[in-house]
């Protein structure tokens, strides 16, 4: 089984923010495939879906970023999901708005989800997508920053950054995850 973590925070406060762009790329995943996230566990939200390239599984933990990984390593416990078979989507402050950029492993880079992944998960090897979501303005905290909303004018190319990312998840079901970091980069 594939297993695809959009990392955000949950609850209606956090929508749609900087922070929670990989809850955005799991709702057009979701949409497109046309699955619910209905089914819970381990403080997780999560859908499957057969696929002609095999079984899928969406993932949202509905723990705060911080501890992202406490939901999910016990769930690939639980399904026995290998690390090598998930992919992480989640924002990065250091890439330009919309932007994606994926890579195989890697420090957590100062993101705090990032960093209770790598630490319950045990290795900094896994597949992931970072979605730039820029700096922000001077005078801004960061805090502050992630958790508001994208400006009417930024919120089409952050629609269009979630289908890539969304498109690039579906081509790693079919290609190793080079290949579409070659394709998606």
């Amino acid at each position: 089984m594939k297993l695809i973590i959009g990392l955000g925070n949950p609850g209606k406060t956090y929508e749609h923010t900087h922070h929670n762009v990989g809850f955005d790329t799991i709702d057009v995943l979701a949409a497109k495939w046309g699955i619910s996230l209905n089914q819970s566990k381990f403080n997780g939200m999560y859908g499957t879906i057969h696929r002609p390239e095999g079984k899928v599984m969406l993932l949202k933990p509905l723990t705060y970023m911080n501890i992202s990984g406490e939901c999910v390593g016990p769930i690939m416990d639980y399904f026995d999901i290998d690390v090598e078979d998930i992919i992480v989507i989640y924002d990065d402050l250091d890439l330009d708005k919309g932007k994606l950029r994926l890579r195989q492993k890697g420090s957590a880079g100062g993101h705090n989800g990032i960093k209770s992944l790598i630490q319950h998960l045990g290795t900094q090897n896994f597949n992931r997508i970072r979605i730039g979501i820029s700096r922000p303005p001077a005078g801004m905290k960061v805090s502050d920053y992630v958790l508001s909303r994208f400006s009417k004018e930024d919120q089409p190319l952050m629609q269009d950054a979630f289908e890539k990312a969304a498109d690039a998840c579906e081509y790693a079901l079919e290609k190793p995850f080079i290949d579409v970091m070659n394709q998606f980069n």
